[in-house]
């Protein structure tokens, strides 16, 4: 495990706290860096800056997980303390958030982009005065007929989107790493590509 002080890397992962909200698909986010945390072996504890924390290494780069426990309009100001706290620049920040403006599953980094309405995005944005730093995004899909923005990302994800959803987060925890490990430039060319349909799926 790294140490706090040592940290090259923060990755955060957006979402509203408490078992209300633990399978919604505004909480993706959380849904990624816990399986980051999981398949490094530790778990995430209280911290300070309103924030849960599990630091990992990727190879030898010590990483920081965080998950804000404000609620998801809040989250700049744990971001922006954990920054500070580690002296890093916000190019040294990966955000991993849902996103209703990709279908289901589908993923995609960018950096220096704008907030595509998401207010956790937004609250980091206005908090650290930047948009300059790379996020992955994973989609939720469009509100259906009948259901509003705001419906969409606080219910729980049904039951028919779950496969697609358990694959994406498989594969933003594996984004994360790439980004760290191999540069944003070549995680954009692996992981923002459609993905190919299963053997004898329609294309």
């Amino acid at each position: 495990m790294a140490a706090i002080g040592d940290i090259h890397w923060l990755v955060v992962g957006l979402g509203n706290p408490g078992p209300a909200y633990l399978r919604t698909r505004h909480n993706i986010g959380f849904a990624v860096v816990e399986r980051v945390a999981a398949e490094a072996g530790v778990q995430f504890v209280s911290g300070p800056a309103e924030s849960q924390l599990a630091p990992v290494r990727f190879a030898s780069v010590p990483v920081l997980l965080l998950k804000p426990q404000t609620f998801m309009n809040r989250s700049g100001a744990a971001v922006a303390g954990w920054i500070a706290r580690l002296g890093l620049p916000p190019g040294r920040l990966i955000v991993v958030h849902d996103d209703l403006d990709l279908p289901v599953g589908r993923l995609r980094i960018v950096t220096a982009a704008g907030t595509g309405g998401h207010r956790g995005v937004g609250s980091i944005q206005e908090v650290l005065g930047t948009a300059d730093f790379p996020r992955i995004r994973v989609g939720i899909g469009r509100p259906g007929i009948g259901e509003d923005a705001a419906g969409r990302v606080l219910a729980d994800a049904a039951p028919e989107e779950s496969p697609a959803l358990g694959e994406a987060v498989a594969r933003a925890a594996e984004a994360v790493r790439s980004v760290i490990l191999e540069g944003l430039g070549a995680a954009m060319n692996r992981y923002n590509a459609r993905p190919r349909p299963a053997a004898g799926a329609p294309e």
